[in-house]
């Protein structure tokens, strides 16, 4: 894909708010195919549009690429034949690669300061530096009314970089990608958009009013006693905000302190990350997804992402994934050697 033309995918993905990540080749010692400028998108899927090196550069990138989608947290990607994990620390998997001795681990992940070292005993020398860039779109707040209040919101939100969408229509549909609703109309139809929201599993639902008479709306919405404790009235932090700005500031400071903090899965052993830390990324569509289940290649040892477009073999009844071709013809001419 041209330079120009990777772009642009990328500018259509920020307007349909999809999260990816741009990866870019910022190094390159030879022998890699992939060269300093080379430019790649990754998707949610694990779809790679572009190129950043070959077949096992590439599943080493995707699989970064996915989880960094999870903390939003850009990072650079050191990829190197060499293992990278720290003398007598146990390896990612027992696998062996062509000239890997049995038993000996051949890989490892190191995680330090902004830089991911991976070491990939599948690449045919060099190594690869790749700044990968999370691209995630801006929390979005549905607001609705048209009170000083609800107008504020809009500004504040805009200086605070949130994705602000304010309308007086109750029958508006709340996109399903929505961090937040707040209702500030002053009595009209609060009940049906606060329903909406509840229905919609919104992370934030809160609605402008004073304690008794919000209280009062939020008996009295149709919906579940679980779901009606979610909504937050007064909406805001008590921060002794008087003026329409003082009060949308302190709704977004509710709404930042109860947002969950994204924070990269701790480490264990050589830095190799652990599982069980998914972590919700969204579609072209905006329907959630969790992040893609991770598989070890039988050969290498090398942590690759489970997703539709990975490469898979099926063998004694179960599913075996690689991070490149090489591991996966290996392991078709012997699987007892990897299985065993």
């Amino acid at each position: 894909m041209r330079r120009t033309d990777l772009l642009g995918r990328a500018e259509r993905l920020r307007a349909k708010r999809t999260p990816f990540v741009l990866a870019t080749v910022v190094r390159a010692e030879r022998p890699t195919s992939a060269k300093a400028g080379d430019r790649a998108l990754i998707l949610p899927d694990g779809t790679i549009e572009g190129f950043v090196g070959g077949d096992c550069a590439e599943s080493t990138v995707r699989m970064a690429s996915l989880r960094i989608l999870g903390t939003g947290e850009s990072t650079l990607l050191r990829i190197t034949p060499e293992p990278a994990a720290e003398e007598g620390a146990p390896g990612i998997a027992p696998g062996v690669a062509p000239g890997v001795e049995p038993g000996v681990a051949p890989g490892g992940e190191t995680a330090v300061d902004g830089l991911l070292t991976v070491g990939n005993p599948c690449l045919s020398g060099g190594t690869l530096e790749i700044f990968l860039e999370a691209m995630i779109p801006p929390t979005l707040v549905h607001v609705f009314g048209d009170a000083p209040i609800a107008r504020a919101m809009a500004g504040v939100g805009a200086a605070l970089g949130y994705d602000v969408r304010a309308t007086t229509d109750p029958e508006a549909s709340i996109t399903p990608d929505a961090g937040a609703v707040v209702v500030a109309s002053h009595g009209r139809d609060e009940e049906r958009v606060l329903a909406a929201a509840l229905r919609a599993g919104v992370r934030y639902v809160g609605l402008v009013a004073s304690r008794r008479r919000g209280a009062a709306v939020v008996a009295a919405l149709d919906a579940a006693a679980e779901d009606r404790e979610r909504v937050r009235t007064p909406a805001g932090l008590d921060i002794g905000a008087r003026t329409p700005a003082e009060i949308a500031l302190s709704i977004f400071a509710e709404l930042i302190a109860a947002q969950p903090r994204n924070a990269a899965p701790p480490t264990t052993g050589a830095g190799r990350w652990n599982e069980g830390h998914p972590a919700p990324i969204r579609s072209e569509q905006g329907a959630p997804h969790s992040r893609p289940a991770e598989a070890v290649d039988p050969v290498c040892g090398m942590t690759v992402a489970v997703t539709g477009s990975a490469l898979r073999l099926e063998h004694g009844g179960q599913d075996w994934y690689f991070c490149g071709t090489g591991c996966r013809q290996a392991f078709a001419d012997d699987p007892g050697r990897y299985t065993a």
